[in-house]
């Protein structure tokens, strides 16, 4: 398997870790930007991420 490039595996990291959060940080992006060193762009794509995580473990436990 062909591994991501390294922005795309932070994006990945920091949606996990967003979708583990019990209460997510009031300013989400900020603190994603500045934990994992996103662009705002990225860390927008992370926060989406994390919603499908989130929707998906719902749906199948």
């Amino acid at each position: 398997m062909i591994s991501a490039p390294n922005h795309e595996q932070k994006v990945v990291a920091a949606a996990q870790w967003l979708a583990d959060q019990k209460e997510p940080p009031v300013m989400v992006v900020p603190t994603i930007r500045e934990t994992f060193s996103l662009s705002a762009l990225e860390a927008c794509h992370a926060c989406a991420l994390a919603q499908k995580y989130r929707t998906i473990r719902r749906a199948f436990g």
